[in-house]
């Protein structure tokens, strides 16, 4: 994690711990960003916080060190900000190096999946309409072609649309932070990608994959590609095994006769027949099949880890940022004996329909099961409570 991408530019200069009159004032209003993970303190200091404030005047410094008072608490402090100069140029040489690598990267998941595409249609399809029967057949098609379409649309969604931007305007926004990159406001939730130098809302993450950043607008598409494409390959992991199995077998007879082919050659005298031979079509499709579950296999068990990891978060209504955030957040408040509770979070099967975009039970067929672009809940800038959410509230 980049550590202005993250947490840290968040924790330092005051920013990072709640007070106690903001905290107050998000616990009487939901919607309201806990104080902690958005926006600055202006009425405690940040000795109450228990952070390094900023450093003394050097007149300050000399006139405690000739009375015998130590210096305030700031050498943490600029130990973040030497480590921050002697590792900028790495930062930088990551930041170019994700940037232009990012075209190829969307080149390579493009490429890698219309191969498997290509290898189902020619190697596996046959095989399916020659051997399985009217009802099996009808259900790979059904499924297999709705799992591509799902998995074409949501990738296409998740790298053209725009993770959201806050207004550049300071007069737009109030009671909101200012970014020290940026020079801009900054929301809640909202955090500074150095990659594309630019705020995102309700940052969860820069892909490479994407070559984009996962915010607000397109964090459901994002994991709706990781979670449709990790099922496809499933799928085609399960439904090649036999054929798997069996092209497997027939590459290790094809090495075995190669080699005594190799050894007739050395040997051979005019009435010796050497060994029958794989032709290049019968290569190509034995090779094509491994190389697919193979492939297949290996996505899924990476991308599916990746994406229980994405559920969870969701689960708990955080973004991976946050989740550092609140962490660090949850043991401070421990210490002194205090609960820290989410403020974005509205229970489990509740945040799933917030960030899902599910209002009414059509919505599961309509929004969930079927490619959609509908918006998600809000702006991004200010975080009130989705009409999912409030309606039943209202209702008790």
């Amino acid at each position: 994690m980049r550590r202005d991408q993250g947490a840290p530019e968040v924790r330092r200069g005051g920013l990072g711990d709640p007070c106690p009159p903001l905290r107050a004032q998000a616990a009487s209003q939901p919607g309201l960003v806990e104080p902690g993970l958005s926006s600055p303190c202006c009425c405690c200091s940040a000795r109450d916080r228990g952070e390094p404030g900023p450093a003394a005047h050097p007149a300050e410094l000399h006139r405690r060190t000739q009375e015998g008072t130590p210096a305030p608490r700031d050498s943490q402090a600029r130990g973040d900000v030497v480590l921050d100069s002697l590792f900028e140029p790495v930062y930088w040489l990551v930041d170019h190096v994700t940037r232009w690598f990012g075209v190829v990267f969307v080149a390579l998941v493009i490429g890698l999946t219309s191969s498997i595409v290509a290898i189902v249609y020619i190697c596996l399809l046959p095989l399916i309409l020659q051997t399985y029967t009217p009802a099996w057949i009808c259900w790979h098609l059904t499924y297999g072609h709705w799992n591509l379409v799902m998995i074409v649309f949501h990738y296409y969604k998740a790298i053209t649309t725009s993770p959201g931007h806050p207004p550049q305007a300071k007069n737009d926004l109030t009671g909101v932070s200012i970014c020290r990159k940026c020079i801009a406001p900054k929301p809640a939730r909202t955090h500074h990608c150095s990659i594309c130098n630019r705020c995102v809302l309700k940052m969860d993450h820069h892909c490479p994959w994407l070559n984009n950043c996962v915010g607000h607008y397109n964090h459901r598409y994002f994991f709706s590609f990781c979670l449709f494409m990790t099922m496809g390959c499933i799928y085609c992991s399960i439904s090649g095994w036999d054929m798997f199995r069996d092209a497997y077998a027939a590459i290790e007879r094809m090495k075995l006769l190669e080699k005594e082919r190799l050894q007739v050659a050395a040997n051979q005298t005019y009435y010796q027949t050497p060994p029958p031979t794989f032709s290049f079509r019968q290569r190509a499709f034995h090779k094509s099949v491994v190389y697919l579950w193979v492939l297949c296999s290996s996505v899924a068990l990476a991308l599916g880890a990746l994406t229980l990891w994405h559920a969870a978060l969701i689960t708990r209504g955080e973004t991976s940022i946050e989740r550092h955030i609140n962490r660090k957040e949850r043991q401070r408040l421990q210490k002194k004996g205090k609960v820290f509770r989410n403020p974005y979070s509205y229970g489990s099967w509740d945040n799933w329909k917030v960030f899902l975009g599910v209002d009414v039970p059509r919505h599961w067929l309509t929004r969930v099961l079927l490619p959609s672009p509908h918006l998600p809940h809000g702006t991004g800038l200010s975080w009130e409570l989705p009409p999912c959410v409030r309606e039943p509230l209202l209702a008790i």
